[in-house]
């Protein structure tokens, strides 16, 4: 493919995942991701297939994010993609209940850093006439569920976000998708419960939910389409996932 691919969040999960699947194929890889020991692993790892460069980057922090796009080298400085995958979830208190420094992370790092990775590379893309922007959201953003409150907000900024740069994009041949997956097990859950191991574990256990390989190869699908094909918006669930049962009060109980 001989591409460029910048990806956040890529020291696990999807974006490990995804910079896997483009290190196949050949293309140029930029990692970013804030732990430096398990990025430097995946470059290792990764540096047999393609050319790898590391970004440890903090995507919160907009200076950070715009020295690191304005100093890529001149071999990767041309990103024709950027997976915006970096983003997390913490907690599952009620909305009366929550720490407020959990939904300060959450805005930051699920829409700022979105927001500062976009803008800062975008440019670039519609310099060019090429590029592709895939905004990983979740179907949190589109689905409601208890304890959801703000990660689900974030994530449905990211969907129409996602829609609103395509309307600046018209007549540009830069491609946006938004690709929302439901329960997949990666290191998500031990961050929202901030490594209680037990109960990151409860929510796969008797099922079979998606892989961050599922994603990867998504994300490439979308990303190989012919050049004027562009998929807006894509949710995906495990098939042992579905909408939950409408949830109703009882007088005189104190739960759903």
């Amino acid at each position: 493919m001989n591409r460029t691919v910048f990806i956040t969040g890529a020291s696990a999960g999807f974006g490990a995942a995804c910079a896997r699947l483009f290190a196949a194929r050949g293309d140029r890889l930029v990692l970013a991701a804030r732990r430096e020991e398990p990025l430097l692993a995946l470059r290792d790892e990764l540096a047999r297939q393609t050319a790898v460069h590391p970004v440890i980057l903090d995507v919160r922090r907009r200076k950070s994010v715009q020295e690191s796009v304005e100093g890529l080298p001149a071999e990767f400085a041309d990103v024709e993609i950027l997976v915006n995958n970096a983003g997390l979830a913490l907690g599952l208190e009620p909305a009366h209940e929550t720490d407020l420094d959990d939904w300060d992370a959450m805005v930051d790092t699920n829409i700022k850093g979105l927001l500062y990775c976009t803008r800062f590379l975008l440019p670039g893309m519609v310099a060019r006439n090429r590029g592709h922007i895939v905004n990983i959201g979740s179907t949190a953003g589109a689905w409601p569920y208890p304890g959801g409150n703000v990660y689900g907000g974030t994530k449905a900024f990211v969907e129409q976000f996602s829609r609103n740069l395509r309307a600046d994009l018209l007549g540009k041949q830069v491609r946006v998708t938004c690709l929302a997956p439901g329960m997949a097990e990666t290191e998500f859950s031990m961050v929202r419960f901030k490594g209680d191991a037990e109960k990151a574990a409860q929510v796969y256990a008797g099922t079979e939910a998606l892989t961050a390989e599922d994603i990867a190869g998504i994300v490439a699908w979308t990303t190989d389409l012919p050049p004027h094909v562009n998929v807006n918006a894509l949710e995906v669930m495990s098939i042992n996932q579905s909408w939950g049962p409408l949830a109703v009060h009882r007088r005189g109980t104190t739960s759903p």
